[in-house]
């Protein structure tokens, strides 16, 4: 059995806007499947690709409700600490050079993320910093350009792989079927207000307070 301080870390980056059971699932999926020691919950700060309809520290605080009772998911803020926009490369190369060179990192993306990877910032150097932990799914390679089927192809490792390398593979990761987005929850929340009962299983019960309480999304 390999030793605590040498197993993977996992990052799962994003908006978190707001965070929900997809996510968490994810990354629950990921810590079993990867044998990962914890897993870093990154929400960004001024996201590139797309704005933040919720505050930063709102954003933060309801990833610290939602995975408040998981010992090995951890809320980390450094993105919204940075100035300018949040690049995954710039905080890879921060924890590389927090971990040191021989730590296993991953870095966990869905599927429709890797089929628009190409439109990350040094997309290619990613596999250079960590490992990529990608949701498998049905069809997930069918959206795949020409250029990044060939990446995965060139890439695609297992998890035991993975734990002995610090980066370089892109290794599948099962996820719990799970029909959630958070576009879906701000447009219910818009639309009904935050007590349509539909709300109930997309969020963990202390999000979805909050939400409430600070009149989010409405």
């Amino acid at each position: 059995m390999i030793a605590d301080d040498r197993k993977p870390i996992g990052l799962l980056g994003g908006s978190f806007d707001p965070i929900h059971v997809g996510h968490v699932q994810f990354a629950r999926d990921a810590l079993q499947q990867l044998d990962l020691a914890r897993v870093l919950f990154v929400p960004a700060g001024l996201a590139w690709q797309k704005g933040a309809a919720a505050d930063g520290e709102h954003r933060a605080r309801m990833v610290e409700i939602a995975i408040g009772g998981e010992p090995r998911f951890v809320l980390d803020r450094r993105e919204l600490l940075r100035r300018g926009p949040s690049y995954t490369v710039d905080t890879l190369r921060e924890l590389r050079q927090e971990l040191g060179p021989d730590r296993p990192l991953v870095l966990l993306i869905g599927a429709d993320q890797l089929a628009r990877l190409d439109t990350w910032r040094e997309w290619e150097r990613l596999t250079d910093l960590s490992h990529l932990g990608v949701t498998d799914r049905p069809g997930c390679d069918a959206g795949l350009t020409p250029t990044l089927a060939r990446f995965r192809e060139r890439h695609l490792g297992s998890a035991t792989e993975a734990a002995r390398r610090p980066a370089g593979m892109l290794v599948p990761v099962a996820m719990t079927p799970i029909d959630c987005s958070s576009t879906r929850i701000r447009a219910l929340v818009g639309a009904s207000g935050p007590h349509d009962p539909a709300l109930a299983g997309l969020l963990a019960p202390g999000v979805l307070d909050y939400i409430r309480r600070h009149r989010l999304y409405s």
